[in-house]
């Protein structure tokens, strides 16, 4: 029984194309910025977010990371959402290595963030807020897609009060997708942007900073004190260049599946999910019957992989090596093992 990974899309394989390009990768020493295939790169994901220069780092958290510590001083605060990434799963890591204090605010279902508290927030006494922090797409709130109007809306009010703005999009282009925007759009309002290559564009590893070129020149020193002066990594840079030329427009494909597992979710006992909430290739949905350690067990016996996301939530990614014949799959699957509960 082949087994269906709908855990994240960070499992997906690089494809043959970026096999290929990463073997025949010209290389570098990346810390000299001698890498060509890395400085290409760089050049592609800075116009595509429509920013002056990039840097190419190990992984999201590193980027958002070197954001941080270069937009901040040790002691400031930083504004993100309750259920952000960068607070949800990076926190300790920015309060020890960034030496700031994160300022939760209340994400609503989509991720969004109610203006008048990011107000009070910011004009709260104490250590002066230099950092906002936004998500596009947005993870733990179902993968919802923000708006360049609604990302304005909060960066306007953040810099009306001395602060800059930073977005983690690690799948922005999920979201450029799935609002048919282009993913510049969606960028314009941050003064700095990081995205992910090892997602939905279905890249092996790697991440990208964007930002003004002095911005950039500081990142590139704080990513070199953090254990990211990586060498010939052209290698891997490679995929990147893969995946900005081919793997954007098939974010449909994944949307698409995505709809359809939401669908068909949404007719079984014991899950409660709203289908009609799924913008891009995140469902997240509540157990009625179950407790997610015995329902993932079941489902893994049943040959589907997910993840808990809450108490009694779970969610499940589509990607790359996801197709439309195994969603239908994993949904019999599922429904097989939901139907055993009853």
């Amino acid at each position: 029984m082949n087994v269906i990974d709908l855990r994240s899309d960070t499992v997906t394989h690089p494809t043959p194309a970026m096999r290929r390009a990463m073997f025949e990768a010209e290389v570098g020493d990346d810390v000299y910025s001698e890498d060509p295939t890395v400085r290409r790169l760089e050049r592609m994901a800075a116009g595509a977010m429509g920013k002056e220069a990039a840097l190419f780092v190990a992984s999201g958290t590193m980027g958002n990371l070197v954001a941080v510590l270069v937009q901040t001083q040790r002691g400031d605060r930083v504004v993100v959402g309750s259920e952000a990434h960068i607070y949800y799963y990076e926190g300790d890591g920015q309060r020890r290595l960034a030496g700031v204090e994160l300022a939760p605010i209340p994400n609503d279902e989509r991720g969004g963030m109610d203006l008048t508290l990011v107000r009070e927030t910011l004009e709260a006494p104490g250590p002066p807020a230099t950092l906002v922090c936004l998500e596009n797409t947005h993870n733990r709130c179902g993968g919802a897609a923000h708006t360049a109007v609604e990302t304005a809306a909060v960066a306007d009010l953040a810099r009306s009060h001395g602060a800059r703005v930073h977005l983690d999009g690690a799948r922005i282009f999920n979201a450029a997708v799935a609002l048919g925007v282009p993913a510049a759009e969606l960028a314009a309002p941050a003064d700095s942007v990081a995205f992910c290559f090892s997602k939905g564009l279905s890249a092996p590893v790697g991440s990208i900073l964007n930002g003004g070129g002095d911005f950039i020149n500081r990142a590139r020193q704080m990513r070199r004190m953090v254990g990211g002066g990586m060498r010939q990594v052209g290698v891997i840079a490679a995929a990147g260049i893969v995946s900005l030329e081919s793997m954007v427009e098939r974010l449909s494909q994944d949307h698409e599946n995505a709809r359809l597992l939401a669908e068909g979710l949404a007719t079984m006992p014991g899950i409660r999910l709203d289908a009609a909430s799924v913008q891009t290739n995140i469902v997240a949905f509540e157990l009625e019957a179950w407790e997610p350690p015995d329902f993932l067990a079941a489902l893994r016996e049943a040959g589907v992989l997910a993840v808990p996301f809450g108490p009694h939530r779970i969610r499940m990614v589509t990607h790359n090596d996801v197709g439309r014949e195994d969603v239908e799959k994993a949904l019999e699957r599922i429904r097989g093992v939901c139907a055993a509960r009853v």
